[in-house]
């Protein structure tokens, strides 16, 4: 297929290409290694709407989570361990030495993918977790899809496991929609409750907080500022899990919008005040990320991650686009 082009070669020697997608106004380009959404343009717009590079390098570098599929669980295990069929996992303590973050490098964000199928529009990929990688139980076929759509781009993720296990996948892309050098001037609105209090290690406390009356209460579009208002933090959305819904809105000064619809039942806004891309500075962009809520196994009052033998995870993400 000519959408399929050589994007490089990683440091272990694996072939990475990139597919492009197209239909409409809208372009976007995936890379296998990690089934990296890489770059996201609108017909008549200068610069691209998500934060990738060009380089394979920085992949497999500062941005290895930049756009990526990060599973078989994003986000974090407090104490670096959770409980599974009632047995309790000890998994890579990777952040601070204390904690599990992303799963680790066993997380798929690190893995070259196989293109499944692909097309002008849409393209799946295709990796398969083996069991005890990581120190996760079953063997986990997953795939993802990616396609341009007359509505915008749609992401469906499936997995299935033969051991039950812990599933909760997300796609960790960072949003600037005015190609600024950071993301001041933006607005932003979450359909969302409550929101997870964290630690100062960004663990949730296991408290389901109300947003009323605090600085996450995006119920109500408005300006959100860097270093003032400060995310890395799960919303705890509306309507719960399994129906497609629109969740999230964000506004550009340049006057480009975004709409996420997704059937998770949290979002990760993260603020972006670490994740400098090379030569760029702090709050480049936005990380939104429709996952599960983290941490789940360790609190009883969150939503289930457990994937039963025989059973089937599916997620759907869609971004939609408009000026």
């Amino acid at each position: 297929m000519g959408n399929v082009t050589a994007f490089g070669t990683t440091a272990a020697g694996q072939d990475v290409h990139k597919i492009t997608l197209s239909r409409g106004d809208l372009v976007a380009s995936v890379i296998t290694k990690g089934a990296t959404l890489q770059s996201v343009r609108l017909a008549g717009v200068a610069h691209d709407l998500t934060l990738g590079s060009d380089n394979l390098a920085d992949y497999e570098g500062k941005m290895r989570s930049n756009g990526a599929l990060v599973a078989p669980v994003v986000n974090r295990f407090t104490g670096a361990r959770a409980p599974i069929g009632g047995k309790t996992f000890q998994f890579e303590a990777n952040q601070s030495g204390r904690h599990t973050l992303h799963f680790g490098a066993a997380g798929t964000q690190h893995k070259v993918w196989t293109i499944a199928e692909v097309s002008d529009s849409a393209v799946t990929l295709a990796l398969t977790l083996p069991a005890g990688e990581g120190n996760m139980p079953g063997n986990r076929p997953v795939r993802a899809t990616f396609a341009v759509t007359e509505r915008g781009l749609q992401m469906d993720v499936t997995a299935t496991t033969d051991a039950v296990t812990l599933f909760n996948a997300a796609n960790h892309s960072y949003w600037n929609l005015d190609g600024s050098e950071t993301w001041a001037g933006h607005a932003l609105r979450i359909d969302a409750f409550a929101y997870l209090p964290t630690t100062a290690d960004f663990t949730p406390t296991g408290e389901i907080a109300p947003v009323a009356g605090t600085a996450f209460d995006l119920r109500q579009m408005r300006a959100v500022i860097p270093g003032q208002d400060q995310f890395d933090h799960n919303f705890c959305l509306m309507g719960g899990s399994g129906s497609l819904r629109d969740v999230l809105w964000l506004k550009g000064a340049s006057g480009l919008t975004m709409t996420i619809a997704t059937t998770e039942a949290g979002i990760q806004v993260y603020d972006g005040r670490n994740a400098m891309r090379p030569g760029r500075s702090r709050f480049e962009g936005l990380a939104i990320e429709a996952q599960n809520w983290p941490d789940a196994p360790n609190h009883p009052g969150f939503p289930s991650i457990e994937l039963a033998a025989g059973a089937t995870y599916h997620q759907t993400t869609e971004w939609r686009f408009g000026r």
